[in-house]
C-alpha cells in the first residue's frame, strides 16, 4: 500500500520524507492560501522534495476552466496529478485531461456509483472520503470495500486506483489496507500516531 501525506506544509513533508514513508502528497488550495504563499510556488517546492504523485487541486467549478487549470498545473512538474471534484463538470474535466495523458485524482467521492463513473472516464485515482461519511452516520469503510470490489471485477477496463481519504485514525489506515485500497492519504499527525504505541 502507498502512503500519501495529506498536507501542504513543507517542513512536515520534509520530515516525513526523511523517514522514507511518503510515496506522494495530496494538497488543498485553501491550506496553501492560508499560509500566504503562492499556490504554484508551493506545489513546485513539494515536487522538489517528493518524487511520487502530488495532487494539486483546481479551484474552478466549471469544466472548461478546470481543464485549463489542470493543463497549467501539470506543467509545474511531471509528477503532478490534477485533483478535480466529483461533479458533472469535474467528470468532464477528468475525461479531457485523461485524454491528454494528464493524471487525474477525482476527489470528494461518496458512493460506489460515483467511483464507477470516474473509473470509466479514466481517473488515475478515486478519493472516497471515509471520515466525512462516518460524520453523517454512514460507515465510510463500506465504501472502500464496494469500490475495490467493483474495480476488481472490471480490472481489464478500469485502471483507477482507490485512494482512501479523510482518514481519522491509525485503525482506519489498517482497515483500508485490509480492504485493498491502493493508497491512503494520511494527515501527518496520524502517521505519527501510527509510529507510537501506548
Amino acid at each position: 500500500m502507498k502512503f500519501f501525506i495529506d498536507t501542504a506544509e513543507i517542513e512536515e513533508i520534509k520530515s516525513l520524507s526523511r523517514l522514507g514513508l511518503i510515496d506522494g502528497v495530496t494538497t488543498n488550495p485553501s491550506l496553501i492560501y492560508k499560509s500566504g504563499k503562492d499556490f504554484k510556488t508551493v506545489i513546485k517546492e513539494i515536487s522538489d522534495i517528493v518524487k511520487g504523485p502530488i495532487s494539486a487541486e483546481v479551484t474552478s467549478t466549471l469544466a472548461d476552466e478546470m481543464i485549463s487549470q489542470g493543463i497549467d498545473l501539470a506543467k509545474i512538474s511531471n509528477n503532478i496529478v490534477v485533483k478535480v471534484p466529483l461533479t458533472k463538470d469535474g467528470l468532464i474535466a477528468c475525461k479531457e485531461l485523461s485524454l491528454k495523458n494528464i493524471k487525474v485524482n477525482v476527489t470528494l467521492c461518496f458512493s460506489s456509483a460515483q467511483a464507477l463513473l470516474a473509473g470509466k472516464l479514466g481517473a488515475t485515482y478515486i478519493s472516497p472520503f471515509i471520515g466525512r461519511l462516518d460524520d453523517i452516520g454512514t460507515p465510510g469503510l463500506n465504501l472502500i470495500k464496494e469500490i475495490v470490489d467493483i474495480y476488481h471485477i472490471f480490472k481489464d477496463d478500469i485502471k483507477t486506483q482507490v485512494l482512501a481519504a479523510s482518514i481519522r485514525s491509525p485503525l482506519q489506515v489498517s482497515q483500508v489496507a485490509m480492504m485493498g485500497a491502493h493508497v491512503a492519504t494520511i494527515p501527518p499527525k496520524i502517521i505519527t500516531q501510527m509510529i507510537k504505541h501506548p
